[in-house]
């Protein structure tokens, strides 16, 4: 099977970076440049072309300062095919097109590129709620069905809060049964993945040199056979609280280190090993879904000063069809290498280059 490859990225009113369509090969693209020069929005630009997925706390933030609405758009050629990917956003909107089509951002390609960051560390400082946004975007990647029954629960507990913090008590059997059937399903799914990703986590976590095991395991403030009884039983204090206190969106993916509890006893190079290790098992599990790699998107690699975890970076961007990798230096054994300055993007010898184009829209 042909592998999946972004062929050209382009950009409007994306942040800092100037418009441009940027052209890529397979194998690693390596771009590197001073920080602030574009390479993690870059980087940002191709994850939300590619699946539609953002961090950002809100719409505008990836819009350049004084415009009102950016682009991105990634062509994609998959299965001998291309397709164009277009997400336009502006403040609280944004609009997602598949060649030409206007479509859901849920519809685009689920796993079409994983993103490896610094910041990932977070996932085991961080709190909860980074942990289940990390599972829950996963799982949603993995399964459209556990994508759209997550929106409908969501939802639902939106209101259900609604209702309890107005006093309008008398409706919340209603919302008590579309907690329970949506929730106990996505507890049975997030327990399967959970399953499958421990094995791939830890033996990630072994082979980053880690002398210590790495655990992952579901702590749940209910279960799919008590969900109901505890919503009863609980009531008085959801009453007082305005808030659903027990159900899927309160839970945590408990990560462990040698049996005690990474947040509190990993060092930050430990953490920064678990996150690699979590994330090569979201590239794994993803290629096991839909059998073939995602395009692999890694940010600032020379921050990586451990040269364990270094070169473990270096062996999984020459691992898959194509990777994109950002760093203050070139990356070993790139088979394009770009310069980044301001927003622009350059081959290293030379300032102009077919490999830079401007946007065609």
């Amino acid at each position: 099977m042909a592998p999946v490859l972004l062929t050209a990225l382009s950009t409007l009113n994306y942040r800092n970076l100037e418009a441009a369509t940027l052209r890529f090969p397979a194998g690693v693209s390596g771009i590197w440049g001073a920080n602030g020069a574009g390479k993690t929005n870059l980087l940002e630009a191709a994850y939300l072309a590619l699946t539609g997925l953002t961090d950002a706390p809100r719409l505008e933030v990836l819009v350049r300062a004084g415009e009102r609405e950016a682009y991105v758009r990634a062509d994609l050629l998959q299965g001998g095919s291309l397709s164009v990917m277009e997400t336009g956003v502006g403040r609280g909107r944004r609009t997602t097109r598949v060649d030409g089509v206007r479509v859901r951002g849920q519809e685009l390609p689920r796993g079409s590129a994983v993103w490896i960051r610094p910041e990932d560390s977070e996932l085991v400082y961080g709190g909860p709620a980074l942990r289940r946004h990390f599972l829950d975007a996963l799982l949603s990647r993995l399964s459209p069905r556990h994508a759209q029954m997550l929106t409908r629960y969501e939802r639902s507990v939106a209101q259900r809060n609604a209702a309890l913090k107005s006093g309008e008590n008398w409706g919340l059997g209603v919302f008590d049964e579309n907690l329970v059937t949506l929730g106990s399903e996505i507890m049975l799914l997030r327990r399967r993945a959970v399953s499958r990703m421990s094995e791939l986590a830890a033996e990630n976590n072994a082979a980053l040199g880690s002398r210590k095991s790495l655990g992952l395991e579901l702590l749940e403030t209910t279960t799919p056979e008590t969900f109901r009884r505890d919503l009863t039983r609980r009531r008085g204090e959801e009453i007082s609280r305005g808030a659903t206190v027990v159900g899927p969106h309160r839970d945590d993916l408990r990560l462990t280190l040698g049996d005690f509890p990474a947040a509190d006893y990993a060092s930050r190079g430990e953490a920064r090993t678990i996150a690699l290790a979590l994330r090569k098992a979201e590239l794994d599990l993803l290629k096991e879904r839909y059998a073939e790699p995602p395009i692999l998107l890694i940010d600032d690699f020379s921050a990586e000063l451990d040269p364990q975890r270094r070169q473990f970076l270096l062996e999984l961007a020459a691992s898959v069809p194509q990777a994109i990798v950002t760093g203050t230096e070139a990356f070993p054994g790139s088979v394009l290498e770009l310069r980044a300055s301001a927003g622009h993007f350059f081959p290293e010898t030379e300032r102009q280059d077919s490999q830079v184009q401007p946007v065609i829209r």
